[in-house]
């Protein structure tokens, strides 16, 4: 196993505007709460991994900056971030990952796994890292998007997440990694996303707000 060394870049948009294919996901759950509970399982999972030194946190809403820098990310403002555009979220993943010393492996990861285990996310990066690849990415459970990308000391990211972003990873250069990770694979936009995570075992952010949001279905069921 490799030293703590990875500093891994979290962009986290303006709560109202993210996730907007899971706005009501959960009955009687507000968005925004549901939104920053992705976030807050996926920094605590990036946090307990035994190879990441630090936590970036991007972003531009108050309630997130202050929730994750609680759990013990370094936050970094950026203005830009609430815009819905994607040039904006790979400007932030930019923006973040240049705020690390020169020193230290970067890793781009989306704030949308709420399942994600350290141990898979240990062994995605100890892998790819041990191979000796300057720059990887791996893709998500649909095999098209990124749900993690990363660069070797003084490699730049050179980010772009968005749709098809895993052939516009591939196509800059990155080379595609996969592995038995489907906890790290399994980001979630959408309702049907949710419940596949939540399969696999939601963190304790999310898992209380899924509960919550299932009983409140339940009732609501029981008197239609």
């Amino acid at each position: 196993m490799r030293n703590a060394t990875w500093s891994v870049v979290l962009p986290v948009k303006r709560l109202a505007v993210a996730k907007s294919r899971l706005r009501g996901a959960l009955d009687g759950v507000p968005h925004e709460e549901l939104a920053l509970a992705l976030a807050r399982d996926t920094v605590a999972a990036a946090l307990a991994c035994p190879l990441v030194a630090e936590v970036v946190v991007v972003t531009s809403d108050p309630a997130a900056d202050a929730a994750l820098g609680a759990l013990g990310a370094r936050t970094v403002a950026d203005p830009e971030l609430g815009a819905p555009e994607v040039s904006g979220l790979n400007a932030a993943v930019a923006h973040g990952a240049a705020t690390v010393g020169g020193g230290r492996p970067v890793a781009a990861l989306t704030a949308d796994l709420p399942a994600l285990r350290p141990a898979e996310l240990t062994t995605a990066l100890d892998t790819a890292a041990g191979a000796g690849v300057d720059r990887w990415f791996v893709p998500d459970a649909a095999g098209t998007g990124t749900v993690l990308l990363a660069a070797a000391v003084g490699t730049a990211l050179r980010p772009g997440f968005g749709a098809g972003s895993a052939v516009r990873h591939q196509r800059s250069g990155a080379v595609r990694r996969g592995g038995d990770w489907p906890t790290l694979r399994r980001d979630v936009d959408t309702a049907a996303d949710l419940a596949d995570a939540a399969r696999l075992g939601l963190g304790r952010y999310t898992a209380a707000l899924y509960a919550s949001g299932y009983r409140a279905d339940m009732r609501h069921r029981s008197v239609s």
